[in-house]
């Protein structure tokens, strides 16, 4: 295994979020990665209190165990945040009474090793998984899915403009088998600009989604966690680029209402208000994180406490 290189984003703003000060509680950590925010959490607790880390990937498994091998109040799971519930039960724990924090997207190393896939500027085969268990990768997507269904995903969570060119060609190019050969062609399939941002950002970003489900499992996994937090519990949420931050500030918000139901209906059915907004605009990085770490300055960070 390469060094596993991380750097940790809003470290202090996210974990001082969960007020975690000399605490007894239990905490998870729904996307351990390099170990930064559980390091600070486990400095921060008391010998009493307990953590639960959560990651799939096990190049960041293996790193964070080293790292964090000091601290016996700490529980590292090899799964998904999706089965967050399943594992806490495995474990006897039916609540979370301090709190969970999220940082989204991928890892610095994951961005960064290039037979990983995830970059453009390393050739490495079409890969993108966070979970190398996993038989799904890009190369089936930009392979596999038909001209419309590129369209879409790139469309939906790439957010590119030129999402029609760029699918018609990568049709009429199978098979495209590593990353430089995909990059070089989406830069020519889409007109000259003098923007600073590659022209395969957002299509890398779109497939990488598409391929770990991102989105998705976030939406389930907050709507889940929530019914585990116990009363004054903390939700932290790091997201790094627009839909994600959408999609969380539109599930808070929405936990947030006195009530969800149908307007037509008579009487209030569903649970009422579950959480309270900490914050109801992003806190962002500072300048000095973003001079030291420019991609933090993409960064936004949601708090919310369970009710």
């Amino acid at each position: 295994m390469n060094d596993f290189k991380h750097y940790t984003v809003m470290l202090n703003e996210a974990v001082d979020a969960l007020e975690c000060d000399d605490s007894d509680k239990i905490f998870v950590d729904a996307t351990l990665g390099g170990g930064g925010h559980s390091e600070l959490i486990l400095k921060k607790i008391s010998q009493r209190g307990r953590l639960i880390s959560f990651d799939i990937d096990h190049e960041a498994i293996e790193a964070s165990k080293k790292r964090l091998s000091k601290y016996k109040n700490l529980t590292i799971v090899h799964d998904s945040y999706t089965n967050i519930k399943k594992n806490l039960l495995d474990l006897g724990i039916d609540k979370i009474t301090g709190g969970i924090i999220y940082d989204l997207g991928a890892s610095y190393h994951q961005l960064t090793t290039a037979q990983r896939g995830f970059s453009f500027l390393k050739d490495a085969p079409l890969d993108m998984r966070f979970d190398l268990n996993s038989d799904f990768c890009a190369w089936n997507v930009v392979n596999y899915y038909n001209e419309q269904k590129l369209v879409e995903i790139f469309s939906k969570y790439g957010e590119e403009h030129f999402s029609k060119r760029i699918a018609h060609a990568i049709v009429n190019s199978r098979p495209v088998n590593t990353t430089l050969q995909l990059a070089n062609l989406i830069k020519a399939s889409v007109p000259r600009s003098n923007s600073k941002i590659h022209p395969a950002t957002r299509v890398f970003q779109a497939i990488r989604i598409e391929v770990n489900h991102e989105l998705l499992n976030f939406e389930n996994s907050l709507k889940e966690v929530v019914s585990l937090l116990d009363s004054g519990a903390i939700i932290s949420v790091i997201t790094f680029h627009s839909l994600e931050d959408r999609l969380a500030k539109s599930i808070l918000k929405n936990l947030s209402l006195n009530c969800r139901c149908d307007k037509n209906v008579p009487f209030c059915k569903c649970e009422g208000k579950l959480v309270e907004l900490i914050n109801k605009k992003p806190i962002y990085p500072g300048e000095e994180e973003i001079k030291i770490n420019p991609p933090s300055r993409s960064a936004k960070l949601r708090v919310a406490r369970r009710v």
